[in-house]
């Protein structure tokens, strides 16, 4: 058997749009057992997704090796769908992977994260999914440009996951089609800092700017209302540095650890609708274990 491990990730990061994300301790795992005549696929999602070749990852899979052989395959998920959290992105790396692992293709990770970006469209939640930590990364058509990003590890990830789904698709018809130039220019001056106070330590700089995007944010705040409650929460208790992770409506707050129950404990008896989680980030990325030769 061979055991491939994807983690969840969150993207944009307050500013930093397609480009900026941090791999997240929820998992997509992947069990690869015996060839079989045809691909079998048990999962512990509703029976509506596909137990066949139809399932996305071994679609993902035969795109990256047409002739892939069969085999029986188990998928197993902490990752909800559609909630802003790369769930496809776990999914698309799992299939990837398990096309290179079993045909031998021996292929890097720099052209694992170019053949999924390329289906992607965007490098933002692929990359730290296969390298795990922060990334920050650009697409630009042809190649993926990638750097790690320093998150720092004493803040844990307050996350609060709504019950319902808000596509992609959606999120993505509520942008603007083109931003004026001031506005342009200040978000891209946002995104710079807040990158450079990442990297010098200066959390409370950066936790201050990530709560100050411009690209997407104004346009999805009407889609996930629970963003501007749970921003206002932290502020009464002095905490800066809640987002809209990835297209939402996952939203996640970045606190120093020794403030995260304090949070935790005010957004229960807000009584929000949907989940609460104390997230930490994942430093490995994808990982693959072989047990046995199959």
């Amino acid at each position: 058997m061979i055991v491939i491990k994807v983690p969840a990730t969150s993207a944009n990061i307050g500013p930093g749009f397609d480009s900026l994300g941090v791999a997240l301790q929820l998992y997509l795992t992947l069990e690869i057992h015996e060839k079989t005549s045809h691909w079998i696929v048990d999962h512990d999602f509703n029976d509506d997704m596909p137990h066949d070749e139809n399932h996305f990852i071994v679609q993902k899979a035969l795109l990256l090796a047409p002739q892939l052989t069969p085999h029986h395959i188990i998928v197993k998920s902490d990752i909800p769908l559609a909630r802003g959290l790369g769930s496809s992105s776990s999914a698309l790396l799992a299939g990837l992977a398990m096309a290179n692992v079993i045909n031998h293709l021996e292929l890097s990770d720099d052209a694992l994260l170019s053949f999924a970006t390329r289906l992607e469209g965007h490098p933002d939640n692929v990359a730290p999914a296969l390298f795990g930590g922060g990334v920050s990364a650009y697409y630009d058509g042809s190649k993926v440009y990638h750097a790690p990003l320093k998150i720092p590890k004493n803040v844990d990830f307050v996350t609060f996951i709504p019950n319902y789904e808000l596509l992609t698709s959606e999120a993505r018809t509520a942008l603007p089609a083109t931003l004026p130039f001031k506005q342009s220019v200040a978000a891209s001056a946002i995104s710079n800092t807040l990158i450079a106070a990442l990297n010098a330590d200066h959390f409370d700089t950066a936790s201050s700017l990530i709560e100050q995007d411009q690209f997407h944010e104004l346009a999805r705040s009407a889609l996930v209302p629970q963003l501007a409650v749970i921003r206002q929460i932290a502020h009464q208790l002095g905490i800066t540095g809640t987002y809209l992770s990835g297209a939402g409506p996952t939203v996640i707050t970045i606190v120093p650890k020794n403030r995260a129950t304090t949070l935790l404990t005010a957004l229960t008896a807000a009584n929000l609708p949907g989940n609460l989680y104390r997230l930490e980030q994942d430093t490995n990325g994808l990982t693959i274990t072989k047990e046995e030769e199959l």
